[in-house]
């Protein structure tokens, strides 16, 4: 059975920071992609960053680009989201998801709420 677990989230000030950590098991974790996509309250689903397999390429959304950095460990099957300098808009649901031909596996979430 496929799971992704995620955890890290959490309330922070403007300006803060939280690492996003998520937990794979049920499959062969190093072979496959893996992103992190959010919600934020009343919006649709933005896919925030994404890792390929081998860790050898990334890519972010232009709105946290320089702020956000996405890793992984492929020995211990875990994927990260290192969040830097967080503002308001970031206050959303933070999922962990596996990509096998689409964006088809998805954790339950992790909340960051960014306020003062």
């Amino acid at each position: 059975e496929v799971q992704l677990v995620e955890s890290g989230g959490g309330w922070v000030q403007p300006g803060g920071s939280l690492r996003l950590s998520c937990a794979a098991s049920g499959f062969t974790f190093s072979s496959l992609s893996m992103f992190w996509v959010r919600q934020a309250p009343g919006k649709g689903l933005e896919r925030v960053s994404g890792i390929h397999n081998g860790g050898s390429s990334t890519h972010y959304v232009e709105a946290v680009k320089g702020r956000f950095t996405i890793s992984r460990d492929d020995a211990q099957n875990l994927v990260y989201l290192q969040m830097d300098r967080l503002t308001t808009e970031d206050t959303a649901m933070y999922y962990c998801v596996r990509h096998y031909y689409g964006l088809d596996a998805w954790g339950k979430g992790t909340l960051v709420i960014v306020s003062s």
